[in-house]
């Protein structure tokens, strides 16, 4: 192994679960050239995992060999370095108001930014852009709240509705009703009808 990747590793080693690591990030131990086929070398040989172009991260180490980083912890960290939103899509956040039993068949999330395919071994990740409005309020139950009526759809928004009140306190309520600015008037209409009548 070249020094470099060997450098590269130990900086990696320092860092804490689903940290990124990206080219750029890395120049101070090396030419851009030399450290991106150091990066690509370790992904080749497993020591680094390559998510997507140009992010990598450790892989976990556990009894059962060495495994993808938990993806929550990786969305997170990404969401950081990107400086984007990311939150779980419309039928995650249904499925845990309790609006469907259904979970997702695939992972995927809501992002401000770019479109993008994640890969952590066999899990394949999707980072599907959103509309500004289904991005409200991220990691918040009103924005949950959001994203759950825009998956059900206009036809079952006042059912799904009715089912999310009880579970939001009037704190979150307030939130989902400020936003009904930037919200799609089949949303906005049904908050403003339950704010007039109490």
């Amino acid at each position: 192994m070249s020094s470099l990747s060997s450098r590269i590793l130990e900086h990696a080693s320092a860092l804490p679960e689903a940290a990124p690591l990206c080219p750029g990030a890395l120049l101070h131990l090396g030419n851009r050239a030399a450290v991106d086929q150091a990066l690509s070398r370790l992904a080749r040989s497993g020591q680094l995992m390559r998510i997507c172009q140009g992010v990598y991260m450790r892989p976990v180490e556990t009894r059962f060999g060495p495994c993808a980083p938990s993806v929550e912890k990786a969305i997170a960290s990404l969401s950081s370095l990107w400086g984007e939103a990311i939150v779980p899509c419309g039928g995650a956040a249904a499925n845990a108001l309790g609006l469907t039993a259904q979970n997702p068949v695939r992972s995927v999330y809501l992002t401000s930014g770019p479109s993008r395919r994640l890969r952590f071994d066999a899990l394949t990740v999707q980072l599907r852009h959103a509309p500004r409005w289904q991005m409200v309020a991220p990691h918040r139950p009103a924005g949950d709240a959001v994203r759950a009526l825009a998956w059900l759809g206009p036809r079952e928004v006042e059912t799904g509705l009715e089912a999310i009140m009880p579970k939001l306190s009037a704190e979150d309520f307030g939130e989902l009703a400020a936003a009904r600015a930037v919200l799609p008037i089949w949303i906005a209409e049904l908050l403003s009808a339950l704010i007039a009548h109490g």
